[in-house]
Formats: C-alpha cells, sequence, structure tokens
C-alpha cells in the first residue's frame, strides 16, 4: 500500500513544489512507484514537468468534484515510474464547490483508495493556504513534510502549521505523522539562516532533516526547462543537496519500517 506524503506550508515561495518534485524524481530513480499530485491552483508542479495545458484537461478539479475518477486523470511524466495528476486555475473553484458535498474533508481520500497499490508512494504538493484542498491532502496523508525557508518569520508560520497539524490529527486523521522539516534556501553566508537553523533544531530536535537546501540559480532555472533540478542539473549544488535528501528520506522510511516490524513481533 503506498504512502502518502504531502508537502506543505501555508506560506508561497519556500520550496515546496522544488521538493515534493525532486524527491518524487529521487523515487522513481531508485525504482519506486511513484505518483505526484499538483493540488495547488497554480500549476508549477505541472509546469515543472514539462506537461502542457493541453495535457491537463482531465485534471484533480474534476476528480474533486465528482465528473472524474483519480485514475482516468492520471499522466505520464516521460520518467520511468513516475506518473503525475496535474492541475490548473481551475482548481481554485473546487475549494468553494466542495463545501457543498457530503464530508468535503475526505473527498480525496476516497479518491485514492483505489490506486494504493499501485504506488509505493504518493505525494501531495499543497497550496500555500490552510484551506479545504490542504485539509483533503492531510487527511488524506499517512505524513506530512513541511520544506521551512531560513526566514526571520519561518518560525510564526511554523507554528501556525504545527496547529493546524494537531487540529487534522485529532479530528479528522489520528494516523498522521510529521516525516521532517526540510530547511530550503540555506545561505551560510547570512548570519540570520544560521540563526533560523539553530531556533529549529533546538524546538523541534529530529524533527528537522540533517540536509538542508542551499540557494542555488540551477534550482531556479530547472523549472523553466520543464525539468526539476535532478534531470536539468546533475551536478549542481541543488541537485546533490537533493540526492541526500532523498538518501536520509529513505534510511528514515527503513527504520519506521524495522520499528513497525519489531512492534508486530
Amino acid at each position: 500500500m503506498a504512502k502518502i506524503i504531502s508537502f506543505v506550508n501555508q506560506k508561497g515561495g519556500v520550496g515546496k513544489t522544488t521538493t515534493a518534485t525532486n524527491l518524487a524524481t529521487a523515487l522513481a530513480a531508485t525504482g519506486y512507484r511513484v505518483l505526484l499530485i499538483d493540488n495547488d491552483p497554480q500549476g508549477n508542479t505541472s509546469t515543472g514537468y514539462g506537461i502542457t495545458g493541453e495535457s491537463r484537461q482531465k485534471n484533480l478539479y474534476q476528480v474533486l468534484i465528482g465528473e472524474e475518477s483519480l485514475e482516468n486523470c492520471i499522466v505520464k511524466t516521460g520518467l520511468k515510474f513516475l506518473d503525475m495528476v496535474t492541475s490548473n486555475v481551475d482548481l481554485a473553484a473546487a475549494e468553494v464547490e466542495m463545501i457543498h458535498l457530503q464530508k468535503p474533508q475526505f473527498i480525496l481520500k476516497h479518491k485514492i483508495t483505489n490506486i494504493l497499490g499501485a504506488y509505493d508512494y504518493i505525494l501531495i504538493d499543497c497550496p500555500p493556504s490552510l484551506g479545504m484542498l490542504t485539509i483533503n491532502a492531510l487527511t488524506a496523508s499517512t505524513s506530512l513534510i513541511v520544506p521551512l525557508q531560513c526566514e526571520f518569520f519561518a518560525l510564526e508560520g511554523l507554528k501556525h502549521l504545527l496547529e493546524t497539524f494537531k487540529l487534522i490529527k485529532n479530528t479528522l486523521n489520528p494516523e498522521l505523522i510529521i516525516n521532517g522539516i526540510i530547511l530550503t534556501m540555506y545561505d551560510k553566508r547570512n548570519r540570520l539562516t544560521e540563526q533560523v537553523d539553530a531556533d529549529v533544531r533546538a524546538c523541534l530536535g529530529d524533527l528537522v532533516y540533517k540536509t538542508v537546501i542551499p540557494r542555488n540559480v540551477k534550482v531556479s532555472e530547472a523549472p523553466s526547462y520543464g525539468k526539476p533540478v535532478l534531470l536539468y542539473d546533475t551536478h549542481c549544488s541543488g541537485s546533490n543537496a537533493y540526492i541526500d535528501f532523498a538518501k536520509e528520506f529513505l534510511a528514515q522510511e527503513a527504520q519506521i519500517k524495522n520499528y513497525i516490524k519489531q512492534k508486530v513481533s
């Protein structure tokens, strides 16, 4: 059964899409079957893989309002083992339309049920808000990853996000856990970066990944070429960081599996 991971932060421009696409790419390159769901009306995840508007005619919006099954909206990315459900600006209307449907918080969870056996990982890139789209993703997920930009307001935003996580866990999804927090746009020359790093690790300890993602021009350029940075420039510092992050993520997954086996036995 697939593990479902949402990439969440209510602030935009912190690296959610970049982190989701590059982890998806790394996992697929390792041989895992991955489905990447673009749960953001901006559609940046879809653009980041070069998927054109014509190929997005069946997308997540139709799934959430009940016009299409999730299976019918899956498209190929061109990378073996990696599929995608795209989105476009129509998805913004789903925030309003879902409210009038029965149990709107669980719509995505129910839609995903039929494909859980087809993938090892389902990664959901969420919009920069804590509205109905994000609530659907968190309700459907087994865990979440929080990309956190190294800036002054990072901790304040993180506090609100953790409160939302607790609310979802207590009311809608008791199995939800936090995989970890990944620090992005890391600039060693900036004293504020080091301070945010120290503060987050002091507060949250092992929840913070050891790997950090540096500021890197190639990471910013890659989406305009319709590629994740891991495919655009394999040897740049951004790619190296995402490779290290994927390794750390998979090591964490192995630890979780061993823990579950011990509990069962």
